[in-house]
């Protein structure tokens, strides 16, 4: 009797072994098609007043971490001495800046398991906008065309991470990175930008990190209704501008408007002043402190379809950060 029940013992042992602990999940999910994504998305455009969670995040992290500001001052005034060096023509020319792209998939509905095709979009999109060869480039008004500017940054997929989670929402407070919390460590941030793309909630597209955070958290989240062109994605956010606005600010880009009033500046000195973000697609021109507001441009909050530039400005404030003091100098740097 006691032979059989050790016997016993260690077949279960066995088949506990034998099994798999979790589902294994699949390499390429397949591709929602445009109805199934009607039906899916349970966003709608009335919700999208905040559309990006940035400021708040850096508010919270300056609270729980006061030296960012000070690290954040420091990144300014290098910052401005590079810009200063590129009007005095030492920078005439700038090289493309090549940077390894790590995708994690953090899902909880299949939907939310996005495709790879929807996954390369993106990353097409990225491309696109950060070189000015976007095919809406021609929608600029006459006033602003001068200013648009090919930044030479291109973006190159690395990776594609996929997290099965039990959590429905996310939200704003950096969980998602950590796969102690269910979500999905960081990869090499001082050589790659990392992407979550995972369900946010709270009305909100899509975050990103300044340069100077910390590098556990280092990089930029975007719910997936709102990433990429194809499969699940949703009008008006669907023509992937959501990471072309969040990848501006992990390269040190404010808000077009500064977010203040029309004495708070973006630190650019060819976007005009503004004191408020713009929605839906304004019609030209949009007057505000005194002068046409630049709402075409892609830190503005306008849907997708409406966003069609960087300025010259922003151009250097974004090289700025790959300058050998600059706070991503890593990326350009030799191992």
């Amino acid at each position: 009797m006691k032979k059989l029940m050790m016997f016993g013992f260690f077949a279960a042992i066995l088949l506990f072994l034998g099994c798999p602990r979790e589902k294994k999940e699949d390499t390429d999910p397949q591709c929602m098609d445009a109805e199934n994504t009607k039906i899916s998305s349970s966003l709608a455009s009335t919700q999208m007043n905040t559309r990006c969670g940035t400021m708040q995040v850096l508010r919270n992290h300056i609270t729980t971490n006061p030296d960012l500001t000070s690290r954040m001052d420091t990144i300014e005034k290098q910052c401005q001495a590079f810009i200063e060096l590129r009007k005095s023509g030492l920078f005439k020319t700038l090289d493309t800046i090549t940077i390894p792209v790590v995708v994690h998939v953090v899902y909880n509905k299949p939907e939310e398991n996005i495709c790879n095709d929807q996954i390369l979009s993106q990353i097409t999109v990225l491309n696109q906008d950060f070189s000015k060869s976007n095919t809406d480039i021609n929608q600029i008004p006459e006033e602003f065309s001068d200013f648009a500017a090919d930044i030479n940054i291109h973006f190159k997929l690395d990776s594609i991470i996929r997290v099965s989670s039990t959590r429905e929402e996310w939200g704003i407070n950096d969980q998602v990175k950590f796969t102690a919390n269910g979500g999905s460590d960081v990869v090499s941030p001082e050589k790659k930008l990392n992407i979550w793309v995972c369900t946010i909630g709270g009305g909100i597209l899509g975050y990103a990190q300044f340069p100077g955070d910390n590098l556990t958290t280092d990089g930029i989240v975007v719910s997936p209704q709102f990433f990429g062109t194809t499969g699940f994605v949703t009008d008006p956010f669907n023509k992937g501008r959501t990471t072309t606005h969040e990848v501006g600010h992990w390269l040190n880009l404010r808000h077009i408007w500064g977010d203040g009033d029309c004495s708070q500046d973006d630190m650019v000195e060819d976007t005009p002043l503004s004191d408020n973000p713009n929605f839906g697609c304004p019609t030209y021109p949009t007057i505000r402190c005194n002068s046409n507001d630049m709402t075409m441009n892609y830190m503005d909050y306008v849907d997708d379809a409406c966003m069609h530039m960087f300025t010259k400005g922003q151009k250097d404030r974004m090289r700025a950060v790959f300058a050998n003091d600059g706070p991503r100098a890593s990326f350009v740097q030799n191992p």
